[in-house]
């Protein structure tokens, strides 16, 4: 009887008839009972010692099937599976054995649950996004819903990631899966990790590779050097670590893998950098995203104070933290201020290309003198970082320790003239789908900055971008980095660095202290401008090394 969760057909749910939902149900719902009056009955008997394992066995795969049923009462689109997810939950507990609850408070540590959209309430045009990605994932998870504040990054992220993971391409489901799990480790992201080790064994990966990289073919193994650089030291890559993946004998990349690869890794490398900077909550069904305790009298978990994550921090810091509402008004008009003035002195003269070169390597300097305010290094827990080789590997400023590394000039490899090309020909479509995700980022506007509207916020967009490219090492010939000086203070580039280069270092703190006055919206929009720069910047140079691989 030690039946999993496993054991449970859960695709059904994901069809968009209702009928096929309904017998999937039963289904569920007979199995749930089955489960249940073995466990009664295991409980009622004077089981022998040597059940115990069989018992726990079952036990363990009960509670997993639970909490996927929780899960789907809170975040399944289908108004029909939500409902009876929940009555099956019901009537469990009702039989005596204890049912999990959700940890936590939505699916942000840094955003009130209130202020994010609640699945049943979306409208038409969401609800065929949210059961679009769920048909695609069998889950609508945290990420969807905080990215959903804006609804058409979000249609172009979804389309990109399924094109990516699920559509024909190069390299089979399993390594996909397996590429996210090396590339989300590197950050030490377990979120990410955890559903790509769901994901991997749903699709026929061998069990055995989760023990370690060492226990995965050569060929990803090989893959361990160009996943460390893309996401700690990019512009380090050669063609010599191009070669070397080409032409490794029986375990040698093609260049259409080798490509396929490569956008996964950036993928997934600015992906945990969106987790941690948008404080993403654990799923409900996985690790610390429920607990099977009884709820306490005040409604809270002590994991969930001492996360930072309860009432009295949502009243102190409501609406994106503005603690103190006079300083952070004022952050806003000077901004704004800012702004006004660097357009005109822009009317009135434009500095020389030797003046502009040199704005930019003292922006470059100054970028490597911004540190988080917890600079200690982040130890990795061994469930993650046996992903990956060399686990103290990490971030490091460029021009450190008298090593100079040559600026990157966006005139001479760009994306729009090199990068798209080469991706779209390897890869077919995929340079489209990519390119589409970047400009709606880089373009995306309301015309509102905090309680302003009607405010060309391009100027701002434009130096939070380059300010990331800076931190690479990649020059816009046509652009004044005085404005970044200008523009973004120093909290705010603290949160950028942090983000972009070491995101398991993002604290609350770090969100809440840039931009106080700016809406919770607002800071996700930056978090998607920083994902998608930090993914051009690592693209950049590894499709310029395959480039000049090929030449």
């Amino acid at each position: 009887m030690a039946e999993g969760e496993n054991e449970v057909r859960w695709d059904g749910l994901c069809s968009r008839d209702s009928a096929i939902r309904e017998t999937t149900l039963e289904n569920i719902r007979q199995i749930v009972l089955r489960k249940t009056e073995y466990l009664r009955s295991v409980k009622e008997t004077l089981h022998r010692p040597s059940d115990g394992l069989s018992n726990a066995v079952s036990l363990d795969g009960m509670n997993k099937l639970l909490a996927h049923l929780l899960m789907l009462s809170k975040r399944c689109p289908f108004k029909d599976v939500r409902e009876t997810s929940g009555f099956i939950l019901k009537s469990v507990e009702e039989l005596g054995i204890r049912i999990p609850r959700p940890l936590g408070h939505g699916p942000s540590r840094f955003i009130p649950e209130k202020e994010i959209l609640q699945v049943g309430s979306e409208d038409a045009q969401m609800h065929a996004l949210f059961a679009d990605s769920f048909a695609a994932l069998g889950r609508l998870d945290n990420i969807t819903l905080v990215m959903v504040f804006h609804p058409q990054y979000l249609e172009s992220f979804l389309k990109t990631q399924h094109y990516l993971l699920q559509m024909d391409g190069p390299l089979p489901l399993h390594y996909r899966h397996y590429i996210g799990i090396m590339a989300a480790a590197r950050h030490q992201c377990s979120y990410l990790v955890n559903l790509h080790v769901n994901d991997f064994l749903h699709v026929g990966g061998d069990p055995k590779w989760l023990n370690g990289l060492e226990n995965a073919p050569q060929k990803l193994q090989n893959l361990g050097e160009l996943n460390k650089l893309l996401a700690h030291r990019p512009w380090l890559i050669t063609k010599e670590h191009i070669e070397g993946l080409l032409k490794a004998e029986e375990h040698s990349w093609s260049l259409a893998e080798l490509v396929h690869a490569v956008v996964l890794l950036t993928h997934y490398h600015s992906l945990a950098s969106f987790t941690f900077g948008c404080g993403i909550s654990p799923e409900i069904h996985c690790d610390g995203g429920h607990t099977f305790r009884p709820p306490s009298v005040s409604n809270y978990c002590l994991c969930d104070i001492t996360n930072g994550n309860h009432s009295v921090d949502e009243t102190q810091v409501n609406s994106a933290g503005n603690i103190s509402v006079s300083d952070s008004f004022f952050e806003v008009e000077a901004l704004m201020e800012k702004m006004k003035q660097l357009q005109e002195c822009r009317d009135e003269e434009e500095a020389s290309q030797e003046e502009m070169a040199s704005r930019f390597e003292i922006e470059k300097r100054e970028s490597m003198f911004v540190f988080s305010s917890d600079d200690d290094e982040v130890t990795p827990a061994r469930d993650v970082s046996r992903h990956f080789e060399d686990t103290s590997y990490g971030y490091k400023d460029f021009s450190r320790h008298g090593m100079h590394v040559p600026t990157f000039r966006v005139q001479d490899y760009c994306w729009e003239d090199h990068g798209y090309s080469l991706v779209n020909r390897l890869y077919p479509d995929v340079g489209q789908l990519i390119d589409e995700k970047f400009h709606i980022a880089y373009n995306l506007t309301y015309n509102t900055m905090a309680m302003h509207k009607d405010v060309d916020t391009s100027m701002l967009r434009r130096a939070i971008w380059n300010y990331i490219h800076c931190m690479f090492g990649i020059r816009y010939d046509d652009y004044d980095y005085g404005e970044i000086n200008q523009l973004l203070d120093r909290s705010f580039k603290v949160y950028i660095k942090t983000v972009v280069c070491t995101p398991e270092k993002v604290t609350k703190r770090m969100y809440d202290g840039f931009w106080r006055q700016f809406k919770h919206s607002e800071k996700v929009h930056v978090n998607l401008l920083l994902i998608e720069a930090r993914m051009q910047a690592e693209l950049l140079y590894a499709l310029r090394a395959i480039t000049r691989y090929m030449t």
